[in-house]
């Protein structure tokens, strides 16, 4: 069932990851990319930014429970915020 996907590289803190093409990215998942041990429900809090995202909304900030669609060579920064 599962095609080959088309993979472009996406940009977190720096370090280049693999995502599917098509696919969209959700804040949690850019941050478990920079913090394997991610844990939503710690007193650890993040901040997610993109640049070189798709022409409608090429920069902006990812909040919880929220996705972008991923393009080649977009760059992520993962910020901790502290605690919430």
């Amino acid at each position: 069932m599962s095609e080959n996907k088309k993979l472009v590289t996406i940009i977190v803190e720096g370090a280049p990851h693999e995502w599917p093409k098509e696919d969209e990215i959700s804040f949690e998942e850019v941050v478990r990319l920079e913090e394997p041990t991610y844990n939503p429900d710690s007193n650890i809090t993040y901040s997610v930014g993109y640049e070189r995202g798709h022409g409608n909304k090429p920069a902006g900030i990812l909040s919880v429970g929220e996705s972008v669609k991923v393009k080649e060579g977009m760059i992520f920064n993962v910020s901790e915020t502290g605690q919430s």
